[in-house]
């Protein structure tokens, strides 16, 4: 029988919300640093695809800082 993959699991590194007003470059460094495999910027009005992935950290970025921040 195989074993079932795992996913990674997200870091527990308080709030998304600790990353909004952050200059996004050094949201990005802090995000990887603590742990997120993945981190994606995007600017307001991205169109994107609405899948949650485990260990992704999301930054919508105006103007080269963070207004807002979600998982997945």
């Amino acid at each position: 029988m195989t074993s079932k993959p795992t996913s990674p699991v997200p870091p527990e590194d308080g709030s998304a919300d600790s990353y909004v007003g952050l200059d996004a470059e050094r949201a990005e460094q802090l995000a990887r640093i603590r742990g997120w495999s993945v981190v994606r910027s995007l600017p307001p009005g991205s169109i994107i695809t609405m899948e949650y992935l485990e260990g992704r950290i999301n930054f919508e970025v105006d103007q080269g800082t963070v207004i807002r921040c979600w998982l997945g």
